[in-house]
């Protein structure tokens, strides 16, 4: 029989409901379990000696199989350790360490100290949460103590899995808690690792555009190191095709609202592997937060938590004595096939219709922890965004598409830094209709913000959602920042550089996946294409002549200097006034999409002068190094007096004045300026 997918409802179709089986394996030392499965699987090992009792074993393992899948765990530790699946042995790295194929993490560190440490979260308790004939969950505990104190990460964790009668994969969660008393910590990275054998799995999938034959590690170890440890040229590839490409694992980052499925494919047999995240509201800092995906190893990730593009801002800091309790997932790892004479491109295509599946289960009525949270015990919350700009429209305008979220309350635009809460967000209906379901009870701020309308909306008062609740708003109405009518602006406001100039990458550093695509942006070292265009000044932007599509640089960089040494780098707009200045300050819109260890001066019309404002030093998100377009986003206000202008040509000065390495620099969002209020 061919198998293609193995969604509940087809395998149920043809295999019925398969016994699953769970397989305890102890050190041998006459321990023995009782257990009511009697049949157990028939390819247990020889080692095993039988009692009456139950089973004896020499290796610590614990097994998990359904007939489908058989999935075996290190114990009491929780490691993912072997994955069998439609005749393959181990679908994981076979020649890593048992404990170095599928784990959990946290990268911790004491507030006092800058080292950072990594613990693998590894369980002190093996324990069968559930079992019957159709399910399985399974749990592997690890509980801190006052005396383990600055040797592991100060939290209690509950690793779950749960095997689903019929179904090709399984599924992982955990609770992580934290009890009042307990020692300050940071946490800057949660995730589940899968590292995946070489010898089968080549082809990697992350979306529908982003698709292709992966180097190896061997590869990466052979090439050339390039300007961070990540980045590597393939100078002799076992794939003689991959030659002279760049290979770097940042290339293939997602934001949180498209990464919903990714993974491999083996050719031979066509097998699939794909990590499924069916929701978000685990995730930190909104829909556009982006994180790794697959990479080469091959390895498949599930981020739950990370300061990638944003920086410490968006660490995990907890303080002495403060508590916590969060749940992580579920997440599926899915598994699928077809038979050898088929295109095994269909596997992606399978996966994606999974990934429908699970979302549309969301939340799941399976997991058995109490603190998973089912559908009948959160809430919703609904209504209609509208948009008034009185210097636009003279009523007020659909906020068409606004992204709308729950997260912890605070200040406007905070959640893109919250790293500790749930976070629930949808996107509007063109006609600014929303609805945000499956909310966990608590207190919220509700934020939105809209594509092509600048800044950050928060509702006034705090919304409390409680269980089974189902609340509806009144119009709410968003008020972008404006003081008068615009003069000139330069990009869109969708928090993003990607619309300006993004250049060709240098051709004997190419990643040929992003040859005429539309994420170019990930190419490696565009950064050092503004020397090649800017070669003896920089650049000078003229309002009414210049095409920011093309004249406008992606990101203010600095300039390569004599003795590897670095210079920092002024931009200029030019624009015309008609007339006289008008009476009053003029207002500068300067919202900015990245920030790295960057300190923006502006100046209007004398460059050598006292900076007239300056952001100060900001930005940690690197995202110019690790081709994100975007990090996190800031919003500025600049009142300009009358007295700074001139009638005729002006001037403003952009110095991006830090200039230690290469990877300083800001990316522009939107640059706008406003005429004085108008009567």
């Amino acid at each position: 029989m061919e198998k293609i997918g193995s969604s509940r409802r087809q395998y149920r179709l043809a295999l019925g409901l398969s016994a699953m089986v769970v397989v305890l394996f102890f050190v041998f030392s006459g321990f023995s379990v009782k257990t009511p499965v009697r049949r157990v699987l028939r390819s247990i090992s020889r080692r095993e000696l039988r009692s009456s009792t139950g089973i004896k074993l020499i290796r610590r393992q614990v097994v998990m199989d359904n007939g489908l899948v058989r999935v075996t765990f290190s114990n009491p530790g929780g490691d993912v350790i072997g994955i069998k699946y439609n005749g393959i042995d181990n679908l994981l790295a076979i020649d890593n360490e048992e404990s170095n194929r599928g784990y959990w993490d946290v990268v911790w560190n004491k507030p006092e100290e800058k080292s950072i440490n990594i613990d693998r979260l590894q369980g002190t308790r093996f324990q069968i949460i559930k079992e019957d004939h159709k399910q399985l969950e399974i749990s592997f505990t690890k509980t801190w103590r006052i005396s383990m104190n600055g040797t592991t990460v100060p939290l209690n964790v509950d690793k779950r899995y749960i095997m689903l009668a019929n179904y090709s994969g399984f599924y992982a969660y955990a609770t992580f808690e934290r009890l009042d008393g307990w020692p300050a910590v940071g946490m800057d990275q949660i995730r589940i690792v899968y590292k995946l054998r070489q010898d089968k799995f080549q082809f990697m999938s992350v979306s529908d555009d982003r698709q292709r034959v992966m180097p190896t590690i061997g590869d990466r170890e052979k090439g050339e190191k390039l300007a961070y440890p990540e980045a590597v040229l393939l100078t002799n590839p076992t794939n003689s095709e991959l030659r002279g490409e760049v290979d770097d694992k940042y290339q293939y980052s997602s934001e949180s609202k498209d990464n919903k499925v990714h993974g491999w494919i083996s050719s031979d047999p066509p097998v699939g592997f794909w990590i499924i995240t069916p929701s978000s509201e685990f995730r930190t800092a909104g829909p556009i937060k982006q994180d790794l995906t697959s990479h080469a190893g091959p390895i498949a990730l599930s981020m739950f938590t990370s300061t990638h593009y944003a920086g410490k801002d968006l660490g995990m800091e907890f303080k002495e004595g403060e508590a916590w309790k969060k749940v992580y997932g579920p997440v599926s790892i899915y598994l699928n096939s077809v038979s050898a004479d088929k295109d095994s491109l269909t596997l992606w295509e399978n996966a994606k219709d999974q990934m429908q599946e699970e979302v549309g289960q969301w939340p799941y009525n399976f997991p058995q922890s109490e603190d998973f949270v089912y559908a009948d015990k959160r809430g919703s919350i609904g209504g209609q965004l509208f948009i008034r700009d009185r210097y636009m429209h003279n009523k007020l305008i659909w906020g068409g598409f606004a992204y709308v979220g729950l997260a912890a309350p605070g200040d406007v635009g905070s959640w893109q830094k919250e790293s500790k809460g749930y976070q629930f967000w949808t996107q509007a209906d063109k006609r600014g209709y929303f609805s945000i379901t499956n909310v966990l009870p608590g207190n919220y701020s509700l934020y939105a913000w809209v594509p092509g309308v600048i800044g950050d909306y928060k509702y006034n008062d705090i919304i409390t959602i409680q269980s089974g609740s189902n609340m509806t708003l009144d119009r709410i109405v968003y008020e972008p920042p404006r003081n008068g009518p615009t003069l000139w602006e330069i990009g869109i406001p969708d928090r993003s550089a990607a619309e300006f100039y993004i250049p060709d990458p240098y051709p004997t550093l190419m990643n040929e996946l992003y040859n005429n695509h539309p994420e170019k942006f990930r190419q490696y070292g565009l950064w050092e294409r503004y020397a090649d265009l800017y070669p003896n000044k920089d650049l000078t932007y003229t309002v009414g002549a210049d095409d920011y599509r093309k004249d406008w640089f992606f990101a203010q960089v600095t300039r390569s200097a004599a003795n590897g040494t670095y210079k920092a780098t002024t931009w200029q707009v030019i624009f015309t006034l008609e007339n006289e200045p008008e009476t009053g300050n003029y207002t500068l819109r300067l919202a900015l999409a990245s920030a790295t260890d960057s300190e923006l001066q502006v100046r209007f019309n004398n460059e050598t002068a006292k900076a007239h404002f300056t952001t100060g030093l900001i930005g940690k998100d690197n995202a110019i190094a690790r081709h994100g377009i975007h990090g996190l986003y800031w919003l500025y206000s600049i009142d300009v007096p009358s007295s700074l202008l001139f009638k005729g040509e002006n001037k403003i000065y952009f110095t991006q004045s830090r200039s230690i390495n290469p990877f300083q620099g800001v990316m522009y969002d939107y640059v706008r300026l406003e005429r004085p209020p108008q009567t």
